[in-house]
């Protein structure tokens, strides 16, 4: 089959080739998917389970992405809970040969049916960014109607998945990003926008909830903003400071069957629009996720057409 590997941590993004490799084999309640589109994630090349398996050794040439829609076309033994011939769309295990390709290898829980009325190349948008969002917002920041949530990188995948289950949960969002984010930050349900070049984050005031995908210096001076019973939630790593009195939530995203029907059925009855930038082939996938110009969207690679 053709796959996208990386051998080179150096490398980083250019170091993306794309090559011939074995078909996976299905193990104990595994299912293989034939992959129509995957989604991908770039900082997942900082990742040390890109190169590492859980033992710390090397396991490249290794495959990127962990973002998926296709088809079952395998199942292993005592696999229970899908069929052959399901759309399914999911989110891979972090040390295993991930969706930049034809097939994978994929655990049954880590999947949900992707309904037919949904594109894959949506569905392949929704894993990551969707989960990340709901995981944040109601697992760990316990999010109320009526609370204020500042949202960082509002026009992101992330961001605009935050700002629009915010909204729906009855929360008020403050959006934060540079100054081309605007319009989108606002188009996707941010009921205010902070640009963090030229705007004064401190202005905002109080708020119940800050959901950091920045981290760094905005993820410090956030803290300070923080109403007493409030929630810190990061995706980038514990944060440099705490709120006075407040909790800190520092969390890795993890798929969740349940989850992911909650948020395709949102993007069936128009609740929840994605956010998708490029799509391009698995063929060009390489050239696609090289570009310096900074992404309009989530890059979805389309392996079949």
């Amino acid at each position: 089959m053709k796959a996208i590997v990386v051998t080179d941590e150096a490398a980083a993004l250019a170091g993306l080739r794309l090559v011939e490799r074995p078909e996976p084999t299905a193990a104990i309640n595994d299912v293989i998917v034939q992959i129509h589109a995957s989604g991908f994630v770039p900082t997942e090349l900082a990742w040390p389970s890109t190169w590492t398996d859980r033992r710390d050794r090397v396991r490249t040439p290794s495959i990127p992405g962990h973002e998926l829609a296709g088809v079952v076309i395998a199942l292993g033994y005592g696999t229970t809970g899908l069929s052959v011939g399901q759309r399914v769309f999911g989110l891979t295990d972090w040390y295993r040969d991930g969706t930049l390709a034809e097939c994978a290898a994929i655990e049954a829980r880590n999947l949900a049916p992707l309904p037919g009325d949904v594109d894959f190349t949506v569905g392949a948008s929704l894993p990551i960014s969707g989960l990340t969002a709901w995981q944040g917002l109601f697992q760990h920041g316990r999010l109320q109607a009526g609370q204020r949530v500042l949202a960082h990188g509002a026009a992101g995948a992330v961001g605009t998945m935050v700002t629009q289950l915010a909204r729906e949960a009855g929360a008020y969002v403050i959006g934060t990003g540079r100054a081309a984010d605007r319009q989108k930050a606002l188009d996707f349900g941010s009921q205010e926008f902070v640009d963090l070049d030229n705007d004064r984050l401190q202005d905002v005031g109080g708020v119940d909830l800050v959901f950091d995908v920045i981290g760094g210096e905005i993820g410090k001076r956030s803290a300070g903003l923080i109403r007493a019973g409030g929630s810190l939630v990061s995706v980038v790593g514990p944060p440099a400071a705490r709120p006075d009195d407040g909790r800190v939530v520092d969390f890795v995203v993890e798929s969740d069957r349940a989850q992911l029907s909650e948020i395709v059925q949102r993007v069936r009855d128009g609740r929840l629009r994605v956010n998708i930038g490029d799509v391009a082939t698995l063929d060009d996938a390489a050239t696609a996720l090289n570009r310096t110009e900074r992404r309009k969207g989530k890059t979805i690679i389309r392996v079949r057409q």
